[in-house]
């Protein structure tokens, strides 16, 4: 089962869903706000890609994160961090059978799902 993650009113998490739906591709959608996030879910992507593509250093939640915080920032303190501030996850995560995506390109999404 394919399974997007994200925040319901993202721009980029709703092209996402719109190239999903328009493909007919089966996935469910979970929303960070609504349906929450835990350890076990940001370790299962820390499990697959870095922790250094999963942040969204554009976001406006990482520039309000005060200095030292981000100087700081490891594998060691990533996890406590991005259940504390979700907002923080580039967005969407894509999780497949296969693979996981970070982020939204048509291009991207086109070849995870050979079309």
């Amino acid at each position: 089962m394919n399974t997007i993650y994200g925040i319901s009113n993202c721009d980029t998490v709703k092209k996402a869903l719109k190239f999903l739906d328009k493909h007919q591709i089966n996935y469910s959608f979970h929303d960070f706000r609504k349906d929450g996030i835990d350890a076990d879910l940001v370790n299962s992507f820390l499990a697959q890609v870095d922790w250094s593509e999963l942040i969204n250093k554009r976001s406006t939640t990482y520039r309000n994160l005060a200095d030292d915080i981000k100087e700081s920032l490891s594998a060691a303190t990533i996890v406590e961090l991005l259940i504390e501030q979700p907002t923080l996850i580039k967005r969407p995560v894509l999780v497949t059978q296969n693979e996981i995506t970070i982020g939204f390109k048509e291009p991207t999404y086109k070849q995870v799902f050979a079309l």
